[in-house]
């Protein structure tokens, strides 16, 4: 949803963070911002040595080229050479990850930029050492119909949105949040596989200097994502990972259009051809890493993809055919390099009815959702619903039922499973009861299954980020999910 219209998009200034803002205005949107008050996670900051090494300039055009120090020599899915510089050992920092290192070491390289959109890799050294590899998820989730699989038997996609376990630099942190999701009754988490900076700061996935753009995959990069998929794997909970966003939270593809072209029009993330090569290039670094692994159960190609972000700047030029064309070329590449994965837009679900009184039906925003659903590569559908702040707050719970009715009468169109995969009501439209009954159609209507926004933890510094929506442990609501989870899975 839009910044502004609702408070979820407001004062996440405030999670214990150090990069860019959750929800903050685009003034900032290419500015690093110091600790806020209430800082309550300690991340480590990134020296200049580590964000700027050139790890990622080894070849991976199949010869076999020295590794420089830093550079990433091994892990599961790394196609590049094993042979370290001389003086260096190739060392296992995870199963995902091992580098060129030595000793003692102050060395640093910096990576050569050029005017084009160049992707290389950094990486910096852990603090602590990995703990032994928990054990591997056995088999993919797949679909069938309107329903998901997973190893011949139907699975339920019932369980959260969380934005913020990538952010936890305290990994016993994570393993209290994924535990909290298993003990629910829940399955699949859904969660940000983006991190966009121009300067390092907390943890982050990709930095820019100008048009060129490097992918951090060291202890507060991608390394860190891998603790994510890790302590996933070991509560046996499913991820579904968004590659970008719509909005200018954690960076994303406004970040693209004005490094690259230097321009505010928001749209061109989807038609430019030098935007799309970057964006190729960082999903080739990021579903290329996982591409093998079952914990990861999809990659949606953006939150929340419209035609306008944060700004509103466009070229006037987008419309429903523009995404619709873009979804199509972006999830076959994504299926071209993990097969295996299931593949989704990450879209709010809107429809494309021209004149129907209701905003989210209208088309305006750039989004088709049968149209979209039509995509062969797109093996789901997914859907948003924040009725109050989409102008429809004169009856929520009646709303609400009336956007699951029609998402589920397009998955039965379709054949193809459609989940409610974001829905929030805040405390002041009385939630505790407009939840019950959209679970209650959920179950009845053949959804394929939801994720709420959001379920909380209470970790080690406190109660996991509350942006108005979250539920924890011991409220109403969320013990009212837990029976709802138990009541989707005995539907199947």
């Amino acid at each position: 949803m839009k910044p502004g219209h609702r408070t979820r998009r407001a004062g996440l200034a405030l999670l214990e963070r150090s990069a860019v803002c959750r929800r903050t205005t685009t003034t900032v949107l290419f500015k690093i911002q110091p600790h806020t008050l209430r800082v309550r996670v300690s991340f480590p900051r990134v020296t200049m040595k580590y964000a700027l090494s050139a790890a990622g300039l080894v070849a991976t055009i199949g010869t076999a080229v020295a590794v420089a120090e830093w550079g990433q020599c091994g892990g599961i899915n790394h196609t590049g050479s094993t042979t370290c510089d001389a003086g260096l050992s190739c060392v296992k920092i995870n199963d995902f990850y091992s580098q060129c290192l030595k000793t003692t070491t102050t060395s640093v390289s910096t990576p050569t930029t050029t005017s084009r959109p160049v992707i290389t890799t950094t990486s910096s050294v852990p603090t602590t050492t990995s703990s032994t590899p928990p054990p591997v998820s056995t088999g993919y989730v797949k679909v069938s119909g309107q329903k998901f699989t997973l190893n011949g038997v139907t699975f339920t996609v019932v369980g959260s949105n969380a934005y913020w376990i990538p952010q936890l630099s305290n990994t016993a942190d994570m393993t209290t949040a994924f535990n909290d999701l298993k003990k629910a009754g829940f399955t699949t988490l859904r969660t940000w596989g983006f991190n966009e900076v121009t300067s390092p700061s907390g943890t982050y996935y990709q930095i820019w200097n100008g048009a060129t753009s490097t992918i951090n995959t060291g202890a507060d990069g991608l390394a860190r994502f891998d603790q994510v998929v890790a302590a996933a794997k070991a509560a046996g909970i499913r991820l579904i990972v968004a590659m970008t966003n719509n909005w200018s939270d954690y960076g994303g593809m406004d970040v693209y259009v004005k490094q690259i072209l230097n321009s505010n029009n928001h749209d061109l993330f989807y038609t430019d051809a030098t935007v799309k090569a970057a964006f190729k290039k960082y999903i080739d670094a990021f579903v290329g890493r996982y591409k093998n692994e079952p914990t990861v159960m999809a990659w949606e190609l953006a939150n929340e993809p419209r035609c306008k972000g944060s700004a509103g700047a466009w070229t006037g030029t987008c419309t429903p055919a523009t995404i619709t064309a873009w979804a199509k070329e972006f999830s076959a590449y994504i299926k071209s390099i993990a097969p295996n994965q299931l593949v989704a837009l990450g879209d709010e679900g809107f429809f494309n009815r021209p004149g129907h009184p209701s905003y989210p039906y209208q088309g305006g925003e750039g989004i088709d959702f049968d149209e979209n659903l039509k995509i062969s590569t797109l093996d789901f559908g997914t859907a948003h619903a924040y009725p109050e702040h989409w102008g429809e707050s004169a009856n929520i719970t009646l709303w609400g039922v009336q956007w699951i009715r029609d998402h589920a009468a397009s998955q039965k169109a379709a054949n193809k499973p459609v989940i409610l995969e974001e829905f929030g009501v805040t405390e002041q439209y009385g939630r505790v009861n407009i939840y019950p009954t959209w679970w209650k159609e959920m179950v009845s209507s053949g959804l394929a299954g939801d994720l709420i926004w959001q379920a909380g933890s209470t970790l080690s510094y406190g109660n996991a980020h509350d942006d108005g929506y979250t539920i924890f442990p011991g409220e109403t609501e969320y013990t009212l999910q837990t029976q709802y989870a138990a009541e989707l899975k005995a539907r199947g």
